[in-house]
């Protein structure tokens, strides 16, 4: 079978999340649409602020409700989770979908081990003993790269480094083997030997278990390693996705050049400096209807007041005005063939 005949593991329609300010409710996502099949791993990516964590926080039910509204459509294997009570949702969480969180000091509470909290999450969920849970938790250690994880297991997270932290919170994720594992920035504060284990780790999962992965990162190299498909998000809207390759090799919107732009060349001489997208993402109230990203864009002209229309080839998808063959020759401006060939 192949991935794209694998059934859809989540479906997301039209996810909108606003949040009360003192003006008012405020959209921080917009009409965001993405799904996942088993086995697939699907990377988001762009700059801090573009909405990446509050769609996956939100989809999951880990917002407050008081303050924050949700509208839209997320399906869980065929089954609407957005309506679904608090109890239900944990039913769910930890066991069938696993959270990574970008800030391990958060994630785990200060006042037990690290040991008692990954145990309490496996029984929690399956019926097993105390004394079992705590060996697949030291195991849990070991595989995520903890050096001595008979002794970190009776340490509390004040006793940990940030990296050993963000191992501590990996292995919680991947306790009961979820068949979605949202994660969220999962390399974050670890060296390059430790990422590579722990990227090793999540293939492993997919291998064996059969897992997809949802995978928010900054690191386009990573996405170019492990992704299937690409989403590319921007004021609170996926401005592009496709399948990674393509994506690569020919993006379409002029934000997903200027991430591309700003990495280091593999090939030919050394830059002297890199480029960067000039200006700042925008903050939620600031986003009109039209293209958020104009105001940063060389290529902007009156028609992105409007909002973009759905530009397609082949599998990719990008909210853009432009159209071959000025979009080919713009891109040219901006990323050399050697880039993006």
């Amino acid at each position: 079978m192949t991935a794209a005949e694998k059934p859809i593991l989540l479906d997301v329609n039209g996810l909108t999340v606003s949040f009360a300010t003192d003006r008012g409710m405020v959209k921080a996502v917009r009409d965001v649409s993405f799904s996942v099949r088993e086995g697939e791993i699907l990377s988001i990516v762009g700059e801090s602020g573009s909405g990446k964590s509050v769609t996956l926080l939100s989809l999951l039910g880990l917002h407050d409700r008081k303050t924050t509204r949700v509208d839209g459509m997320v399906a869980f294997r065929g089954r609407g989770i957005l309506d679904l009570n608090p109890s239900e949702l944990r039913r769910i969480r930890g066991r069938e979908i696993g959270l990574i969180s970008q800030d391990p000091m958060t994630a785990l509470n200060p006042v037990y081990t690290i040991g008692w909290q990954i145990a309490e999450q496996i029984r929690a969920h399956e019926a097993i003993s105390a004394r079992a849970a705590k060996k697949r938790a030291v195991e849990l250690l070991g595989e995520v790269g903890l050096s001595n994880p008979q002794e970190a297991v009776d340490r509390y997270p004040h006793q940990l480094s940030g990296g050993m932290r963000q191992r501590a919170v990996i292995a919680m994720a991947l306790s009961c083997n979820p068949a979605l594992l949202v994660a969220d920035e999962p390399t974050t504060a670890l060296d390059v030997t430790v990422q590579a284990q722990v990227l090793d780790l999540l293939l492993r999962l997919r291998k064996d278990f059969g897992s997809a992965i949802i995978l928010i990162t900054h690191d386009m190299g990573v996405v170019s390693e492990v992704a299937d498909r690409v989403a590319v998000m921007y004021a609170g809207r996926i401005v592009e996705r496709g399948e990674t390759e393509a994506m690569f090799k020919s993006p379409l919107h002029p934000y997903s050049w200027g991430l591309m732009g700003s990495i280091p060349p593999l090939t030919g001489p050394r830059l002297a400096r890199l480029k960067s997208i000039p200006g700042m993402p925008p903050t939620p109230d600031r986003i009109g209807e039209g293209c958020g990203f104009a105001p940063r864009c060389a290529f902007a002209r009156p028609a992105c007041l409007e909002r973009p229309p759905l530009r397609m080839i082949g599998t990719q998808a990008a909210l853009c005005i432009l159209e071959e063959p000025e979009r080919s020759a713009l891109r040219r401006t901006v990323l050399s063939p050697e880039e993006f060939a």
